[in-house]
């Protein structure tokens, strides 16, 4: 065993001895005691766990702030900023800041001309539009010539650190890396600048480079172009319809002065949390989020979004064509994670579609091979709203998507009519106690499950009750959340069929 998997290994025995379970209880106690929570006058939430195995900390912004909080109009922009994160600050990643921030200015200004011809549609000036087109260019070239590229990435791996990335999804936005435990105050002044006053440099071009992403995850992918489809009929009014990397002609619509006002809205120091966790002093770590966070002056946070998601009033259903592979998706409108039946949702999804011995997978991959891959889980695309539990196939050769659903109806009629067995019972309790050991196996973890729970429970404490409501959940309200959720009437379905090219 290689001293990397090894080390991993034994962490997370030493772990498990700390959480060993009395009968079907698991006690967190000696872990929830180590987290201290700190709150700073202007609102934002410090949440600090020390682990001294090795000298190195962990350190996760989260933002509760994702693509569901997009504008009308200006869909993508959540994760878009999260790309703009990372282009530094008024000291970092320029060569002349106030130069650069004229040249920014004089970027803005032509592209807002540019974007309000193009706006005319087809009254626009063809000829004006070429000379904007030109002159949008040239500033464009010009404000990139004073750009030091990835100035902050590469401070962050001068200075020991690793991991450094960022994840946008329809609930939130989180920003982390590690650095070794002598280097918090790095961490500190790093990332309170670039959420202090962020320039936001190379907009247009990294704009280019989420509509080449857009290009490939979607539109030449049939998988993402099937999913895509499928919450546009799964959704009419709320947001989670709406694709997270936003429309094509958005993307190349917002500017700036959009992405600054999303900014001022949604990243104030009372909706984000801090998470630090590894080897540290939480009293040092305290005293400089004070100092360098405490900088911040603080804003209201936002509120969270009004529209409510009709109910469903009867089964909406698409067939797409496509010389690629088969796909088949269908779900079910379900509550929020913080709903009581939430639980039961989880469990009943991955009896029947998570790993290789569920129902799904031993039928439809093992027995008849008419599936290359089959899977279920909840919460999709998010877990703040009411979201979607989902089964998805990939029929295999000399098979196709009728086929396997006629397969998982079946297997969900079964389900709806038998109990779940004890022994069945007691497998999703071990795989959802070994999931949470493995998540909380690292620094960074760790952090990611406090600042998860704090975000959607109002409390980081949640993250150790979840085992507890696990084991409240019996085979009827396996059998009951079945029958309450999984109808014709709250079904969705999308299949893609193979068409010759």
């Amino acid at each position: 065993m290689k001293r990397k998997a090894l080390g991993l290994f034994l962490g997370i025995c030493a772990l498990a001895l700390t959480v060993a379970p009395s009968g079907h209880a698991f006690d967190f106690t000696q872990v929830e005691e180590k987290v201290v929570e700190h709150t700073l006058d202007n609102g934002l939430t410090l949440l600090i766990m020390p682990r001294h195995d090795a000298p190195v900390a962990s350190f996760v912004t989260w933002a509760n702030v994702g693509s569901a909080d997009d504008p009308k109009g200006y869909t993508g922009l959540a994760h878009m900023f999260e790309h703009m994160a990372f282009k530094g600050t008024r000291t970092l990643g320029t060569k002349d800041i106030e130069a650069e921030l004229k040249a920014i200015a004089k970027e803005d200004s032509i592209f807002m001309e540019l974007r309000a011809e193009r706006n005319k549609g087809l009254l626009a000036d063809s000829a004006r539009l070429v000379e904007l087109e030109e002159a949008y260019n040239e500033a464009r070239e010009a404000s990139y010539q004073l750009v030091v590229p990835n100035e902050f990435g590469n401070v962050v791996e001068r200075e020991g650190g690793v991991g450094l990335n960022a994840f946008t999804a329809y609930d939130q936005t989180a920003y982390f890396f590690s650095l070794p435990s002598n280097k918090v105050e790095l961490w500190m002044a790093l990332e309170s600048e670039r959420f202090l006053n962020p320039v936001l440099r190379e907009m247009y071009k990294e704009r280019d480079v989420v509509a080449e992403e857009r290009r490939m995850r979607t539109e030449s992918n049939p998988i993402g172009r099937a999913i895509e489809e499928f919450l546009a009929l799964a959704y009419k009014a709320h947001p989670y319809g709406v694709p997270g990397i936003g429309h094509m002609s958005d993307i190349q619509y917002y500017s700036r002065k959009e992405a600054k006002a999303f900014f001022d809205k949604y990243y104030g120091p009372s909706n984000l949390t801090i998470a630090v966790v590894g080897d540290v002093k939480p009293k040092d770590v305290i005293k400089l989020a004070e100092e360098y966070w405490g900088r911040i002056p603080y804003r209201p946070a936002p509120e969270r979004i009004a529209t409510v998601e009709p109910e469903q009033l009867g089964e909406r259903r698409m067939v797409l064509e496509d010389p690629a592979q088969p796909v088949y998706l269908v779900g079910w409108h379900v509550p929020q994670i913080i709903h009581p039946d939430r639980v039961a949702v989880d469990m009943l999804m991955e009896h029947l579609g998570q790993g290789r011995t569920s129902i799904l997978y031993e039928t439809m991959v093992k027995e008849k091979k008419m599936a290359m891959q089959v899977g279920g889980f909840s919460g999709f695309p998010g877990n703040k709203y009411p979201g979607m539990a989902m089964v998805y196939a990939l029929p295999a050769q000399g098979h196709d998507n009728y086929e396997c659903e006629e397969e998982i109806f079946t297997a969900i009629e079964r389900v709806k009519e038998e109990l779940v067995s004890q022994e069945d019972l007691e497998k999703m309790r071990a795989r959802a106690k070994a999931s949470f050991i493995n998540s909380i196996a690292s620094n960074t973890g760790i952090a990611m499950q406090l600042c998860e729970a704090q975000q959607y429970y109002g409390d980081w404490r949640e993250m150790f009750r979840q085992l507890d409501k696990i084991n409240a959940v019996t085979a009827e309200d396996i059998q009951r959340v079945a029958n309450e959720y999984l109808t014709e009437k709250n079904r969705v379905v999308v299949m893609m069929n193979t068409t010759q090219s």
